[in-house]
């Protein structure tokens, strides 16, 4: 019966990102911790979700040509080693016990701060002025830097790769076209959040019957989801969907 009701909650969350083009993680975790999950298990699983149930978008992005390999490159430079070394440093730990509460805390964090990046991304969008090429070079090793904080965070909390990822590179590469936007970032979030997740399938911290029933809920709803988009109120959900990220946080970081 559970295995009924994880598949219902990867529908849900699947269906929330086809509608409002927010990433899973934010959504996810909090909903599995709600089940009962511990926080390594639900942070271990939704990466490997992550990365499973994004890696087909990639593929079509990168056939439509949507995206900036070499802002990805530099993205990932800095992102993967810093996840391994994430990673690396939880191994150190006798048991999960003993790191929860950086989980939970960091994880407060994030969902807050991808609360705020959904309020105000609207301003974000108008905000992008115009790009100056010789600055160019310089903004890559500043999202190599971002890079860096993006992995250490998403290896701890599972949240981040889509919404912190997509404010950055709007902010650092004000020019580039929205669909290369979101190329860019699910081009990078796959390899990040694999690898993150590998890195908690050695810490033991994936339930891969909860990781079978996500992907069985979510990746057709993702595709529904995608298709209703265009008749449910975007302006609507995502007000919402950021305070209960905002409540979220608050709770995990306070309570």
């Amino acid at each position: 019966m559970d295995f009924i009701w994880y598949i219902m909650a990867g529908s849900l969350v699947g269906l929330a990102v086809g509608i409002t083009g927010v990433g899973g993680g934010s959504i996810m975790t909090p909903l599995l911790l709600m089940f009962g999950f511990p926080p390594h298990i639900a942070i271990g699983t939704d990466l490997m979700y992550a990365g499973l149930a994004k890696s087909t978008g990639v593929i079509m992005h990168a056939k439509q040509k949507n995206v900036n390999w070499n802002i990805m490159a530099a993205m990932a430079a800095g992102s993967i080693p810093a996840s391994l070394l994430t990673v690396l440093w939880l191994s150190q730990y006798d048991t999960p016990d003993f790191y929860q509460e950086i989980l939970t805390s960091t994880l407060g964090i994030m969902l807050v701060a991808t609360a705020l990046v959904i309020i105000f991304r609207k301003k974000l969008l108008s905000a992008r002025g115009a790009d100056h090429p010789k600055s160019s070079h310089s903004r890559l090793r500043y999202i190599f830097f971002a890079g860096i904080v993006l992995g250490t965070l998403v290896t701890l909390t599972s949240v981040g790769a889509g919404a912190l990822g997509t404010a950055l590179l709007m902010l650092l590469f004000p020019t580039m076209a929205a669909r290369n936007i979101v190329g860019t970032d699910l081009a990078h979030a796959v390899p990040l959040t694999l690898t993150a997740g590998i890195g908690h399938v050695f810490l033991g911290n994936v339930d891969y019957s909860l990781l079978v029933a996500l992907l069985i809920g979510s990746i057709p709803a993702i595709y529904v989801g995608t298709h209703i988009s265009t008749y449910v109120p975007n302006k609507v959900l995502q007000p919402v969907l950021a305070t209960a990220l905002m409540g979220f946080g608050v709770k995990y970081l306070f309570f």
